[in-house]
């Protein structure tokens, strides 16, 4: 909480990401282990000045036993360091947008689609109220929302830094409930990047009951009490692959560029980076962040896109297509099933 400055700095807290503290005591790193591979979420945090001394040591500890390095979502303080030592190769993953939440109010004000949406939920009796975090975690009717929510999704669960499990310890996060005729519908979870007196949102989860408008007016009210409360940043996120990155893709070797290229492509069978990408621009952001990895490697090698694939899929990325798919045919045969029995009651 005191130098936690990359969008990622609380992420680091969620199920499943481990710790490596500096032998000063005054820094730590959080990462997960695939191929090898020491993938860390963000970039340690520590003092601006302490940068370049916890980078080597967690090199050098991981060295020691024998892994490599790749920091994800590194943020251009870690990435001017790395890049400017030599041995280290980067490639674009995406980026993230951002506001100042205080310009929030202007943008909506021109946004004529964007009031409507909210209008629309309004009219529908969506409303939305903030709960305090302990009492959020206990909240059966939240976990039912999130429940809906990741029964719709085409993927089985992803985790490292999009981790759905958070409702177990909230901590200092804030969370914004929409609900509708006395039901949750929907929520957003926030958490704090407070070396930039800011906050990420990290979730914004719609239930079965939402109505169209429903996440615009989460959001919406999230950042007017941002806002109000003095913040002066926030940012979505990770949009993968984002058509709106400026990376220089030259810097990254062909193979890579082909692969993310097909990925983009064909992937959308289990992730809409489209989709997400149109979500987050219609909210006009302010500015669009660079999300980059970064391996200890000349020239970025294949492990680390594979390891950072794992770190999201908890294992085998083969493995979650293939649950992915099951999942699929599963869902397709229940509305099978469900036509048909519509049809006979016809």
């Amino acid at each position: 909480m005191v130098h936690g400055w990359n969008a990622t700095a609380y992420q680091i807290l969620n199920p499943g990401i481990s710790h490596w503290f500096a032998s000063g005591g005054d820094s730590v790193v959080g990462y997960v282990t695939e191929q090898n591979m020491r993938v860390v979420a963000g970039a340690p945090v520590c003092a601006p000045e302490r940068l370049r001394e916890v980078v080597a040591e967690f090199d050098e500890d991981s060295r020691r036993r024998g892994l490599r390095v790749c920091y994800f979502g590194a943020g251009e303080r870690l990435e001017s360091l790395l890049m400017d030592r030599g041995g280290w190769s980067v490639a674009s993953l995406g980026a993230q947008p951002s506001w100042a939440p205080a310009d929030w109010g202007a943008i909506i004000a021109r946004k004529a689609s964007l009031r409507a949406q909210l209008n629309r939920a309004r009219n529908k009796g969506v409303s939305i109220r903030e709960h305090e975090p302990r009492s959020a975690e206990a909240n059966p009717a939240l976990q039912r929302v999130l429940d809906e929510w990741l029964g719709d999704r085409p993927l089985p669960s992803l985790h490292f830094l999009i981790e759905p499990d958070t409702m177990s310890d909230l901590g200092d996060r804030r969370v914004f409930v929409a609900e509708r005729q006395g039901a949750t519908v929907g929520f957003i979870v926030a958490s704090p990047v407070p070396a930039r007196n800011g906050w990420l949102i990290e979730q914004i989860i719609r239930g079965h009951g939402a109505v169209n408008g429903t996440a615009e007016l989460l959001l919406d009210t999230t950042m007017r009490a941002l806002a109000a409360s003095g913040s002066t940043y926030v940012t979505l996120g990770l949009s993968p692959l984002s058509r709106h990155s400026r990376f220089d893709t030259a810097r990254m070797p062909h193979w890579l560029r082909l692969t993310l290229r097909f990925v983009r492509a064909h992937g959308r069978r289990f992730y809409n980076f489209e989709g997400l990408d149109t979500f987050k621009s219609k909210f006009e952001p302010q500015e669009w962040e660079e999300i980059v990895a970064i391996a200890n490697a000349p020239s970025f090698p294949w492990r680390a896109l594979w390891a950072i694939a794992a770190a999201f899929t908890s294992g085998s990325p083969v493995w979650l297509i293939v649950r992915a798919l099951a999942k699929g045919a599963r869902q397709e045969w229940r509305w099978f099933r469900a036509a048909r029995a519509r049809r006979r009651l016809s």
